[in-house]
Formats: structure tokens, sequence, C-alpha cells
């Protein structure tokens, strides 16, 4: 995003002190060795772990890969930066920063927040990304209600605008990352290796089961094992990335777009699998009825939609998109969620700067309330 940064100088110390990447390491094993004894745990706990990764992987992973593919190769095709180009589109910064957002997966909102911690974007270029975007359930919800999509995804990407505007006209947050220095300075991998193409060679047949499932077709019935393969193979490939990684989040930009997919999407996707375990052990282990719950809160309705959009991924957000398809929630309550979730964007922000990630997964909540109640009381059935 600077390519006259000299990273040599002005690495964080946690990439060059060698003593600090051994705990480094260690930690991120110690996550892989509990995702593999959950995995491969006796009883209903390993196959249900296992089914769970498999979705992470073709659900979220495949579509997230897919899409930074898009941006960073296009990046390198065109000879363009992303980060610079949202840096010099001054009035326009806030526009582009949630037009991005708002293109369906998380890809695009990746990117804004990648820009942010660059210094490249201000912090209401973050809340119009973040704002915007729906996630993985846009895909969903194109595929199966594009009536709905054809209002909802524009809704979204007008009210990003409006609220980037807004956060930056009150000078709310900052202009730029106090921590710009550990996106752009990554260290700098330099060349491509045997994993990243591995990465991509799962990734492909993952993207198309990924489809497949969003299109409604019988999985099973057309992939069987062979879904599982992926998926597992893909996950498996994905930890081995991300735990001999040295970095923290997000990768240099002078890297090739194949090795800032692997590392990116492997990072994210170990959020990704932690979410879902979360929220499907809870579900299955805890009694969690989310239908019994929407049909019971009556005008709390668009506010439970919002809370959920608040859970960081994009499982959740899968899961609400698909009672509204199937008509158990009104489509207030899909506005509300689709206007505060942040999809796996939120993922890296988390990790590179938790103060603003929460400051703006809160302030999206503004708009989600407005919304979502002015279509819960004034069009109670449109789009139902």
């Amino acid at each position: 995003m600077h390519p006259t940064a000299t990273p040599q100088v002005l690495l964080p110390s946690p990439f060059v002190a060698k003593d600090k990447l051994g705990p480094f390491r260690m930690r991120r094993l110690l996550v892989v060795l509990i995702y593999f004894a959950l995995a491969v745990a006796p009883g209903e706990l390993g196959p249900l772990t296992r089914s769970l990764m498999v979705d992470a992987y073709v659900q979220v992973a495949s579509f997230v890969a897919a899409t930074l593919m898009l941006f960073y190769g296009a990046e390198r095709i065109f000879k363009f930066d992303i980060g610079d180009a949202l840096r010099n589109a001054k009035g326009f910064q806030v526009p582009l920063a949630s037009l991005l957002g708002a293109t369906p997966g998380c890809g695009g909102a990746v990117v804004v927040v990648a820009a942010y911690s660059s210094g490249n974007v201000g912090f209401g270029a973050v809340v119009a990304a973040l704002t915007a975007t729906m996630g993985d359930a846009a895909f969903l919800l194109i595929a199966t209600r594009p009536d709905a999509a054809m209002v909802v995804l524009p809704l979204s990407l007008t009210v990003g605008v409006l609220t980037g505007w807004i956060i930056d006209a009150l000078k709310i947050g900052g202009a730029v990352s106090e921590s710009s220095a550990q996106c752009e300075l990554a260290p700098l991998i330099g060349r491509t290796r045997a994993k990243d193409y591995l990465y991509l060679a799962i990734a492909i047949p993952g993207l198309v089961i990924g489809i497949s499932q969003l299109a409604q077709v019988d999985l099973e019935a057309v992939y069987g094992n062979f879904m599982h393969w992926v998926g597992l193979t893909g996950i498996l490939v994905g930890l081995l990335v991300w735990s001999t990684s040295n970095l923290q989040a997000m990768t240099n930009a002078k890297d090739s777009p194949f090795t800032r997919m692997a590392e990116e999407t492997s990072f994210i996707t170990v959020w990704v699998i932690g979410a879902y375990l979360a929220f499907d052990y809870i579900v299955a282990y805890a009694g969690l009825d989310l239908k019994a719950m929407f049909n019971s809160v009556g005008v709390l309705l668009p506010m439970v939609g919002i809370l959920i959009g608040f859970i960081p991924g994009c499982g959740p957000q899968v899961l609400v998109s698909t009672f509204y398809i199937n008509g158990l929630i009104p489509f207030s309550a899909l506005v509300g969620n689709a206007i505060s979730n942040d999809g796996d964007a939120l993922f890296p922000a988390i990790a590179l700067n938790p103060k603003v990630a929460m400051m703006a997964t809160l302030y999206s909540a503004f708009p989600a309330i407005l919304l979502a109640y002015l279509f819960h009381f004034f069009a109670p059935g449109f789009m139902n």
C-alpha cells in the first residue's frame, strides 16, 4: 500500500524478534490441537465438529478466498493499489469503502479493514464498509430471493455511505489507526509457496460446492463424500498455513495474490471455525431453539435480528437469511441483521484493533435499529 516503505527498519518487533516467534506459533499450534481433538472426539461431538468444519469451509472460506483473489488479482493485473486508491479518493473514500463492503462476501470489507490498519482510510470508511456488508448471507439472498436482495443490498450501501459520512463529520474515531504499521509493514514473504497454490486448488472445488449449496442443490446426492474431503482438506491446509505463519492478520501488499489470499483466508477461517463451533455447540447442547425464539418475541423480533448481527462471522447471519427465506421472520428483522452484521471482516478488525472493531459494530447498530423498526411499524408486510 506504500511501496516505498522500508520494512527492514520499521517492522513491529513481534515480527523480527526471533524469541517471540516461538510462543507466537506455539499459541497457534495449541489452537490447531484443540480443533483436531474436537474433530476426532468420540460420540456425537466428533461428527458434529467435522460437519461444522466442512460448512465453515464451503459456506465461508471458499467465498472469502474467491473475493480476496478477485481484489488482489485485480490489483496485480491492472497495477494499482486499493489502499492507495482509497487514500487518494478524498471525498469519495466513504462511498468507495461502502461499495467494497456491499460486495457479496466479506473480501471487500476485509480490504477496507486492512486499509484502515495501514493508515489509508479514516474510521468513517471502516464503519461504512462494515455497515454496508451483508457478508456471505448476500450470496444466499441473491440466489433464493433476488427481489429482496435488490432492496437490501442497495439499502445497506446507502446506509453505509450516510453513516460513514456522519462519523467523519463528527470526527469520531480519529483519522487513522494508531497501529497502522501492523498491517502496512507486515513481513514480506516474497515468493509464492506450494501451500499457496494448494490452498487455491482446494478453494476452487470448495467454491463450486458452496455455490451449489446456495442454489439449494442436494449436496450429499451430487457430491457425496467428495464434499467432506474437500472441506476437511481445505480446513487442514488452512490451519497449516495459519499455524506456520509469522503474520498477525494481514499480508504485505508486495506479496503475490495467491499468498495474500491463502494467508488472510486462513486467518479468517480459524476465527470462523471458532464461531461456528461455539454457536452450534450452544444450539446442540444448551437446547437453544432459535425458531421458537423468533416466533415468541413479537415486537422485539427486529432487535433479535440486530443482536444476532453482532455475532462475528457469517454463519449466524446466513441462518437469519434462511429464516427469512422460509417465512419465519419478517423483512424488518432481515434488514436489521443485514445492517448490523459485519461478516468475517470483523475478525481481522478484532485482531488488529479490538477497540475500533467494537466501536464500528456499535455505531452500525443505530441505523440498523432505525431502519428495522421503520419497516416493522410502517411496512410490516413488505417483501414478506
